[in-house]
């Protein structure tokens, strides 16, 4: 595997980064999930910009420009001969001292990771995930904004912990007002009626997959609505589903024991699910010219 790092790519056993890395000390950078299909990387003008808007958000200058993180990207993906594959883009504040103070980082590390990826939830898309509601909180957005993605993934990843013991597949996070707010790292919906209902973004990510869903139920003529939801939205909904880079479009069968629906996957979801599979066939930035 051939990794970008900071101008030149190296193999992955000598990607290696510096243990005064703020990045490694204090969760101090940006990263970005960003997939590729069939030869096209998909939202890639989005992705980057989320990139940089995480970084501003942190006062974190990327040393390098739009137009070259995304020329950074695709060549990365030349380098490895992928056509589909999952990216992880990344900016580190750099090397400093032990202390904190970000002004002792005065030059920022990049790096790009392409893999190959298929289905992350294997046959679970015709089947349905287990979810679980977990007791973490999510971050709220007067702490650690959660639509900064932050090198620091501790929140979410406490939360997959407990769904880990609890034998689930995906954790539920709810807001320290107890509103629904996102999966460990997927943005939630409810299907009611024939309506689809999702949280607003303010306490989750601005998730793109996200954006793609619901221009595809726009164009569907499916209702839209963004509220505050909780546990007696999702457990009397007739779907759920969950959206992310990773995750793709999945669907939630059961949570916290109650049967969604009749326990599989729903006609609304299953027609975003194939809408969506359809626009990443189509739709993205050439990797190969």
């Amino acid at each position: 595997m051939t990794i970008y790092l900071d101008g030149k790519f190296v193999q992955e056993e000598d990607a290696k980064v510096s243990v005064f890395d703020h990045g490694l000390l204090y969760g101090d950078g940006v990263f970005e999930g960003i997939r590729a299909y069939n030869g096209r990387v998909f939202m890639l003008d989005e992705h980057v910009d989320r990139l940089f808007d995480s970084a501003r958000t942190i006062d974190l200058q990327v040393p390098v420009s739009k137009d070259d993180m995304k020329e950074i990207i695709l060549e990365t993906l030349r380098e490895n001969d992928l056509k589909d594959a999952y990216i992880r883009p990344i900016v580190t504040r750099g090397v400093g001292d032990l202390g904190l103070d970000p002004r002792k980082c005065p030059k920022p590390s990049v790096i790009c990771i392409t893999v190959a990826w298929g289905a992350m939830y294997g046959d679970l898309y015709e089947k349905g995930l287990n979810a679980v509601s977990v007791s973490v909180r999510r971050n709220p957005p007067q702490s650690l904004p959660p639509n900064v993605k932050s090198l620091n993934y501790m929140n979410n990843i406490l939360g997959k912990i407990e769904a880990n013991y609890k034998g689930a597949d995906e954790a539920i996070f709810f807001d320290v007002n107890g509103y629904v707010s996102e999966g460990s790292g997927d943005n939630i919906f409810v299907v009611k009626n024939g309506e689809i209902v999702t949280p607003p973004t303010l306490n989750s990510l601005k998730g793109l997959v996200r954006v793609a869903a619901l221009a595809i139920a726009g164009k569907m003529g499916i209702p839209v609505r963004e509220e505050n939801i909780g546990y007696f939205d999702l457990y009397t909904a007739d779907e759920v589903f969950v959206t992310g880079t990773a995750a793709e479009v999945a669907p939630i069968a059961n949570i916290d024991g109650r049967v969604i629906g009749n326990g599989r996957p729903g006609p609304v979801t299953v027609q975003i699910m194939n809408a969506f599979r359809a626009k990443t066939q189509e739709e993205g930035t050439p990797i190969y010219k």
